[in-house]
């Protein structure tokens, strides 16, 4: 074999991985894309499991028989914190499995409003119930970040000691609420 065969072999050769990097690097993010889509996307990960509830202090919804809502209000109880708006379709719907787990007396439900006018929420609390111990508005969405929420609805379970423990994405449904929300509270009110 010639020089210049070996030297037009190599080039082609060189050509073709350069060719193949891309084509694999594309195949590999396939592959985790999919593997991705595969998850839960109601269990998406919280950086928060496991801490403190972040520093809050919120103000009544007016117009409610409910006090404000502040990280204060955690210690000593095993809380169910639920983010909500009367604006969200989901909300509606998940409304009365927050009404079910309202008769548990064994924890309290307390309501974030988010972005939220006070007078949509009143209506939508009177027409549907209110199922919260107590209410705190959030008008600019700024404690929901600190929460990392990611859009409402979304529910907490913060222990006793004030540490979230459980992060749930999305409505309550009674499939979710039974497999894995319920067992939640139970592993709570345990420690």
């Amino acid at each position: 074999m010639s020089e210049a065969t070996t030297a037009t072999a190599s080039g082609s050769r060189r050509r073709l991985v350069l060719a193949l990097v891309p084509l694999i690097l594309f195949g590999g993010l396939v592959a985790l894309f999919l593997v991705g889509l595969r998850g839960d996307p109601q269990r998406l990960p919280s950086a928060l499991i496991g801490r403190p509830a972040p520093e809050f202090r919120l103000a009544p919804l007016a117009g409610m028989d409910r006090p404000g809502f502040a990280t204060a209000d955690l210690a000593g109880h095993v809380t169910l914190v639920n983010v909500f708006a009367s604006w969200c379709i989901p909300c509606h719907e998940e409304h009365p499995f927050l009404m079910q787990l309202a008769g548990d007396s064994r924890i309290r439900l307390a309501g974030i409003n988010q972005k939220d006018q006070p007078d949509n929420a009143r209506r939508f609390l009177g027409r549907n119930g209110n199922p919260y111990h107590m209410i705190g508005v959030d008008p600019s969405g700024r404690t929901v970040i600190d929460w990392g929420v990611y859009g409402v609805p979304e529910t907490f379970i913060v222990g006793r000691d004030g540490r979230i423990l459980f992060k749930h994405v999305g409505p309550i449904t009674q499939a979710n609420l039974d497999r894995v929300i319920r067992p939640e509270i139970e592993k709570a009110l345990a420690r």
